[in-house]
């Protein structure tokens, strides 16, 4: 199975961050932005970086952005640009089509005329700090929905030497633990016996309300 390509227009903070991300995870990733300073930047960590103005309809289909199988825009405050690239991206049959917002009222358009997700990075940034506060186990908090998400928690001490079943997380929190993490290994769908050891790092997928439960619990318990 080929590999996912991914592109992302707009080499801000955010832009380059996503794009950096994702080459060191292994895709190839065009990096676009109307600066050559920033593409030139870019180039040191994507596979191809370009100079191009994403309002420019040509100029993508030049670059045959179409067949990347997801695009993210990341254009930073300029509103017009950021909902013009949107348009003429959906108007080349970009099949999956990530944008980044400034406000709600931006979020709104964009998902009018056709963006298959938005990013709210300074809310999501704040929501992900506000987690740091609850617990200083929680490491990253990705939201995949309005209803659920998913939670990198590192394990507290009253988790080590007890198995996933003695912990009994999805019976107690109804939530389920898809990964336990050490250093750079990652043990993908671990066993009810494998056991929780010092440095593991829980990735838990379940409702908002579930995990916040979770969270309160062993943020307590730490506390006591």
């Amino acid at each position: 199975m080929a590999k996912k390509q991914y592109a992302v227009i707009g080499m801000g903070r955010f832009g380059s961050s996503v794009a950096q991300t994702l080459s060191n995870l292994g895709f190839d990733v065009l990096a676009i932005d109307a600066s050559e300073q920033r593409t030139q930047e870019a180039s040191n960590y994507v596979t191809h970086a370009v100079s191009a103005d994403s309002t420019d309809e040509e100029a993508l289909r030049a670059l045959g952005i179409r067949n990347f199988d997801v695009v993210v825009v990341a254009i930073g405050q300029d509103i017009q640009a950021s909902i013009l690239t949107t348009l003429i991206l959906k108007e080349l049959g970009v099949p999956n089509l990530i944008v980044k917002a400034q406000s709600e009222l931006h979020g709104k358009v964009l998902s009018k005329i056709g963006a298959d997700k938005v990013i709210f990075p300074e809310r999501d940034m704040g929501m992900r700090v506000a987690h740091h506060l609850i617990s200083p186990n929680i490491i990253d908090f990705i939201e995949l929905s309005d209803d659920y998400s998913i939670l990198e928690f590192k394990a507290p001490a009253s988790m080590f030497g007890k198995s996933l079943k003695q912990l009994d997380i999805r019976a107690k929190y109804y939530c389920n633990v898809m990964a336990i993490k050490n250093g750079g290994h990652m043990n993908i769908a671990p066993h009810a016996d494998d056991t929780i050891r010092l440095d593991d790092v829980l990735v838990i997928v379940g409702k908002n309300d579930d995990l916040a439960s979770l969270e309160l619990a062993y943020s307590e318990s730490r506390q006591r």
